[in-house]
């Protein structure tokens, strides 16, 4: 499938990966249609960043993907859906598992529904690592078996399988983007990455984080924007998950310590208690194979981590983006 001159509906698209998502396709010469959060302000989220050049193919739609009427209003002409949309952050997901519901499982169900009824010609679906839990056997290929060791975790899994569900029941033609930890420019600081480059860009002497010793595989989000537009492409899958991961892995611990290195800072690392996650449910490993995606689409990553670092630190080192971060406070 060639997605230039395509109607596309990204959900998420005022937050991380989806705002990124949103300018490569704009870039690339696609109509977007953003389905963005509503809210009192009238704010779009990171997309209130992109220059008036950039506005020209580019629809913004306030809603909420809970509403299904909404929904169905936005995907009208839509061709390919890219849909971000969730609740992702695990603390938050312990005292409100029932706002993840309806958001990650009845929200997804919302837009397979409306897919289906609108005869889109792909729906992406946003998966993520954590769906695997700790584990069991490295690397991790996609018929590793799931874990819901959190809230989240547990109605991302949901909303895969009723992803699967559609294709199989209806033969909806969805694919289910599963990446692991991406990181980058514009990313929450509920996630590692900006916590530890918050805490030290804003002069601490100690930097709190939670358990030191698990292990990620972190992707920069240009690598993982590219692979799902190659999965978009792609007419080699429908109704599967595929990884994107860069079959890499290193501690909370040495990443703390490596972007201590790449920013000149003689800080200390404290664990934290309040930022440890209950022990049955901490992901201790994720380490992804990303040989299908590979296979499918030959995509590599163009960024190791040293590189998506530096270009993430100095993101953060503007000062208007820096202030837009509550640095000195846990963020749930």
């Amino acid at each position: 499938m060639n997605l230039i001159n395509k109607k596309i509906l990204v959900t998420g698209a005022d937050g991380f990966i989806g705002s990124h998502l949103v300018e490569e396709l704009l870039r690339t010469g696609c109509d977007v249609k953003a389905f963005c959060c509503y809210n009192s302000f009238n704010s779009w989220g990171w997309l209130d960043g992109f220059s008036e050049s950039r506005h020209s193919n580019l629809e913004i739609f306030l809603g909420d993907i809970r509403d299904l009427n909404g929904v169905r209003t936005a995907m009208k002409d839509c061709e390919v859906v890219f849909h971000l949309a969730a609740l992702i952050a695990i603390p938050y997901s312990y005292h409100s598992p029932d706002s993840y519901v309806d958001t990650n499982v009845k929200g997804t169900l919302n837009i397979l529904q409306a897919a289906r009824d609108a005869n889109v010609e792909k729906v992406i679906v946003t998966s993520t690592s954590e769906v695997y839990g700790t584990a069991r056997y490295t690397p991790i290929d996609e018929d590793h078996p799931k874990q819901g060791q959190s809230p989240y975790s547990a109605t991302k899994i949901g909303a895969d399988y009723m992803a699967e569900s559609f294709y199989r029941s209806f033969d909806l033609p969805v694919v289910i983007a599963r990446p692991f930890n991406t990181y980058g420019p514009r990313q929450s600081a509920r996630a590692v990455i900006p916590t530890i480059i918050t805490q030290l860009l804003s002069g601490k002497d100690k930097i709190e984080l939670g358990l030191l010793s698990p292990t990620r595989d972190l992707v920069y989000v240009k690598d993982t924007v590219d692979g799902f537009l190659k999965l978009a492409e792609s007419d080699g899958v429908l109704g599967e998950a595929v990884n994107i991961a860069t079959g890499s892995e290193i501690s909370i611990g040495n990443l703390a310590k490596l972007i201590m290195t790449l920013t000149n800072s003689k800080a200390e690392i404290k664990s934290d208690e309040l930022r440890l996650r209950p022990q049955k449910s901490e992901v201790n490993r994720l380490l992804g194979s990303n040989a299908k995606l590979l296979n499918l689409t030959g995509w590599i990553p163009a960024y190791d981590l040293n590189a998506g670092l530096k270009k993430t630190i100095e993101w953060f080192k503007t000062r208007e983006n820096l202030e837009t971060y509550k640095a000195g406070i846990y963020n749930v």
